[in-house]
């Protein structure tokens, strides 16, 4: 089933998230229905704020990357409960964007490699370093489920030039071919 992706605004986004466990109601459903949503609205990662659940889990596919960088075509993998435990190497700029913040990219400084603790969707735990882009779309998601946003780590010049922009993303003043759900007016 494809949910609706929460926009820019929605207190959620905002918030740190908590753990689950292999009780968590419906997860089977819920990760099968947070496949469908990012694929269906083109991303490469979805974290479960982005669809109103505030709990440790996100998805990750590298695919759409995989002419850019070989071995991305198989990374495909469920986060429940992830824990960055090292980030490594020099800084380096990539351009991202998020469903939640569609018509906005922005170049944001990641460090290329990590090693992160999870389970997967079986709840088996994982320990694993991912390197390149595969590394970016997590960190990214990762910093989803601590209540941080790409934005957050833009220049604060061009966060700023960016305001009216993101202000009419809350507003659902926005052009985008997937479901969306927007902050209730007050």
């Amino acid at each position: 089933m494809i949910l609706p992706i929460v926009a820019y605004g929605d207190p959620v986004l905002r918030k740190p998230c908590s753990e689950i466990d292999e009780n968590y109601e419906g997860l089977k459903s819920l990760i099968a229905n947070m496949w469908d949503t990012m694929y269906k609205a083109g991303g490469v990662g979805l974290a479960s704020p982005q669809i109103g659940k505030s709990i440790r889990l996100f998805i990750a596919d590298g695919a759409g990357f995989a002419e850019d960088e070989p071995g991305l075509e198989t990374f495909k993998q469920v986060f429940v409960n992830p824990i960055i435990i090292e980030e490594s190497g020099e800084p380096w700029l990539f351009n991202e964007g998020c469903l939640s913040i569609p018509g906005i990219r922005e170049d944001v400084l990641r460090k290329p490699r990590i090693t992160i603790e999870y389970f997967d969707e079986t709840f088996q735990l994982k320990e694993e370093t991912y390197e390149g882009i595969a590394a970016r779309i997590i960190q990214h998601e990762y910093d989803h489920i601590e209540g941080i946003l790409f934005i957050d780590k833009i220049p604060p010049l061009t966060k700023k030039m960016l305001a009216s922009r993101l202000d009419r993303i809350s507003k659902g003043i926005v052009d985008i071919h997937y479901k969306m759900r927007f902050p209730s007016k007050k």
